[in-house]
């Protein structure tokens, strides 16, 4: 797989650079980069990130600075996704709009995680594996399920040695908010 016209800083890593698909698209100092990963074109990955294997983040996503994305996250950039045209043509570039997306800096994104274009999520804000965002998430959110919900604020329930317990206590409360 390629690595082709990216502007990525000499510290960018990469441990399999044959198993990645990175073209037109720009990477920041220091991010990781696992492998089996699709970067595209005119997408942009701040610096100190972590792209875990399997995610695929396409044309249109900005992730801002020191943002985590587990394993087999994935991007959306059509809110109507269409393989033709109306008069049945395949479409090519400029035959549909991309909606762009921003992660904003030090958010984290669980494995699994679906994140559909359009949405904005916020500064510290956390996505719970599985989840699929569908509407912005408030900074320092933490959301889960599907559709994705708020179940909490990451100032008080993670990012401490104890935050799988945490989590776990909240799990309940996801029941109640379908």
């Amino acid at each position: 797989m390629p690595i082709k016209s990216c502007s990525m800083s000499e510290d960018v890593g990469i441990a399999y650079p044959d198993l990645v698909n990175l073209y037109g698209c720009t990477i920041g100092s220091g991010t990781r980069i696992g492998p089996f990963v699709e970067i595209q074109k005119n997408s942009a990955i701040g610096e100190r990130c972590k792209i875990s294997s399997h995610s695929f983040v396409c044309e249109g996503v900005t992730i801002e600075d020191e943002v985590f994305v587990g394993h087999g996250v994935m991007f959306t950039n059509a809110l109507i996704p269409e393989a033709t045209n109306r008069d049945g043509t395949l479409q090519r570039d400029g035959d549909w709009e991309c909606t762009p997306t921003l992660v904003k800096r030090r958010a984290g994104i669980g494995s699994n995680a679906t994140i559909v274009c359009g949405v904005t999520i916020g500064e510290g804000a956390v996505v719970g594996a599985g989840a699929v965002v569908t509407r912005d998430v408030p900074d320092y959110a933490l959301v889960a399920g599907v559709p994705a919900r708020v179940i909490g604020d990451v100032r008080t329930h993670g990012a401490k040695p104890d935050h799988h317990n945490r989590l776990r206590n909240l799990a309940p409360a996801m029941g109640d908010l379908q």
